[in-house]
């Protein structure tokens, strides 16, 4: 087994190049993001739109030049990621589809029961999709409420919905959040459809998974969380036997973060590439991005916590009167500290930026280094937004100083 020790400087500045956060260390174009999710295995989508999806987000902060349309390209023309599942709902490379075969299996054994309102109407959704190509439930006149994975559901999308999670439909593309699907074999080589799953027994599976589910990350403690939720069998004693199995084939290594409790695990092949000390030294030169609600990095938010010192909770899902902050927040990271957070919209009618609210971190200083990060930062989201300005709230502007960043746009 493997043994690493290193500070919690250098446990930052580790995760941050691993997930391409710090300068020098991100990348560019097309081929960044296709790289970037290879890095990871998946991000995880969400269809709230208020800047962006969090798949934009998550790599609008990494990849120079990112545009939303090169995310579609990739999944709906060139066929190179596609929507699956993973942690929830996410992105993954489309060479993956094999090792995922298991999850499409049960699927199949889950919703495909004889006698059942899907079951039946099968046939007619096949010639309909043979005959008139990608549709979407509003397509299809079959308005009968069925129980369904969530929550009641119209047939219509239950038995297309159905038929994309075992595998026989894909999102041929999408119409904002609406699915538009089509056969999965129109879109996808045979050869990749009728390939095995490589991991042919179950401790294979969990290996892979709870290899891959840390390589998301970059580094990640054994404590249950959100980045393990999701994995197929592999509860809390799976995840520790997985983990136990990969140190000893030293495809893990255990990092201890001093002052920390609890050890922490990295893929030794992300190990080898990242120089600690160099990221370290980047992360000393800030480069300030904004991080998705949902980015990779923010995956275990008591991780960020006791590495980062930065407490942060999404409350979209919270009442009102029960925010710390506001709808939306998204944070602001600066070299290896969250600096700030804040709250955006868009102007309806001139595509503007908002900054609704804004909140410095605790011990945060402006100066004349960090402004410049910032507005560098922003200048850079306004052009993945085809955005050609920001507007302040009276009310930000006000209670927190940030005129004079929001100065140099004018």
């Amino acid at each position: 087994m493997i043994k690493l020790y290193i500070s919690k400087s250098q446990a930052r500045a580790f995760m941050l190049a691993h997930q391409g956060l710090l300068k020098g260390m991100g990348f560019k174009g097309e081929q960044g993001v296709l790289d970037y999710i290879k890095r990871v295995g998946s991000i995880q989508f969400d269809p709230l739109n208020i800047v962006g999806r969090n798949p934009e987000l998550v790599l609008q902060s990494r990849v120079d030049g990112f545009k939303p349309e090169m995310l579609n390209e990739l999944l709906y023309k060139d066929r190179r990621l596609v929507d699956g599942f993973d942690k929830v709902m996410c992105i993954y490379g489309i060479e993956d589809w094999p090792r995922f075969k298991r999850y499409r299996d049960a699927d199949y054994r889950r919703y495909h029961k004889e006698g059942s309102k899907i079951v039946e109407v099968l046939p007619k959704l096949r010639e309909l999709i043979a005959e008139r190509g990608p549709v979407s439930s509003l397509d299809v006149e079959l308005d009968e409420m069925v129980d369904w994975a969530w929550a009641p559901a119209r047939l219509s999308r239950a038995a297309l919905e159905a038929m994309y999670f075992w595998g026989e439909l894909i999102i041929h593309h999408k119409i904002n959040t609406r699915r538009i699907y089509d056969f999965t074999y129109k879109h996808l080589p045979a050869e990749l459809l009728d390939a095995p799953d490589p991991n042919i027994t179950e401790e294979e599976y969990q290996d892979w998974h709870v290899l891959r589910r840390i390589g998301s990350v970059g580094l990640l403690w054994a404590k249950a969380g959100d980045a393990w939720i999701f994995i197929k069998g592999v509860k809390s004693k799976e995840r520790n036997e997985a983990i136990k199995r990969l140190l000893e084939s030293q495809k893990l290594v255990e990092v201890c973060v001093e002052g920390v409790k609890y050890p922490f695990y990295s893929r030794r092949a992300d190990i080898e590439r990242i120089d600690i000390k160099a990221a370290e030294n980047a992360a000393a030169n800030p480069k300030a991005a904004i991080i998705a609600p949902l980015d990779n990095l923010m995956w275990d938010r008591k991780l960020i916590a006791e590495l980062f010192e930065f407490d942060y909770r999404w409350e979209v899902y919270k009442p009102a009167e029960q925010r710390d902050y506001g709808y939306y927040v998204l944070p602001v990271l600066c070299g290896d500290r969250f600096v700030a957070r804040f709250e955006p919209g868009r102007d309806k009618e001139t595509g503007a930026l908002i900054i609704k609210n804004w909140w410095w971190e605790e011990g945060i200083k402006q100066s004349q280094k960090l402004d410049k990060a910032v507005v560098k930062c922003f200048r850079s989201f306004l052009k993945y937004l085809g955005a050609g300005s920001i507007i302040v709230d009276e009310k930000a502007n006000a209670k927190l100083d940030i005129s004079k960043i929001i100065d140099d746009f004018i």
